[in-house]
Parts: structure tokens; C-alpha cells; sequence
């Protein structure tokens, strides 16, 4: 069985082969943003609700300390280590730790 293709009919088939790796790639670039886009948005839930959560902890349990006197030092320790990790993370959050700059590959000086 022999097939008879003309260049016309090969070019067509090259076409079409093209086409379909085309609309493949650009398929997959688009599953990849909408999967970032998801993940993205994923992470920011998630650090609200983690952040809600720890803020109601604090809080209750401040709330039971000061609505139950008696222990001074108690007292102080349950209402500063909330500030102390605030200020701890805070300080982390606005500190500038590295320079972004082009490193120059060669190792010498110019």
C-alpha cells in the first residue's frame, strides 16, 4: 500500500500539526495562571484565617486573666508576649534585609 501526498496536502498536515501544538501550549499556559491565580488567593484565606484565629486566642485569653485578678506578673506576661510578638513580627515585615541588584558573573572587579 503505497500513499500519494501532494506537497500541498503535506503542508496541510504540517499546518495542522502546528495548530494543535499551539492551542496545546497555550492551554497549559493558561491551567498554569488560573493554578497560581488559585494558589495565590488560597494562601491569602489561609493567613486571615490564621490570623483571626491567633487574634481571638490572645484575646480570650486576656480577657480570662483580666476578668479573674489576683496575679500581677501574670497579668503583665499575658498582656505583653502578644506585643512582643507583634513588634517581633512587625519589625521582621519592614526591615530591609537584601539589596535586589544584578550580580556580575566573572568574579573581578571592572
Amino acid at each position: 500500500m503505497t500513499v500519494n501526498l501532494t506537497p500541498t496536502q503535506i503542508l496541510a498536515g504540517i499546518g495542522v500539526l502546528l495548530a494543535l501544538f499551539v492551542v496545546w501550549r497555550f492551554g497549559a499556559r493558561k491551567a498554569r495562571r488560573a493554578a497560581d491565580a488559585a494558589r495565590a488567593s488560597a494562601r491569602v484565606v489561609s493567613l486571615a484565617g490564621r490570623v483571626l484565629f491567633m487574634g481571638a486566642a490572645f484575646t480570650g485569653v486576656q480577657w480570662l486573666v483580666i476578668t479573674h485578678p489576683g496575679n500581677p506578673t501574670l497579668l503583665l506576661v499575658v498582656l505583653g508576649v502578644p506585643d512582643l510578638i507583634a513588634a517581633y513580627v512587625l519589625t521582621r515585615a519592614l526591615t530591609v534585609t537584601s539589596m535586589d541588584t544584578a550580580k556580575r558573573h566573572g568574579g573581578g572587579r571592572r
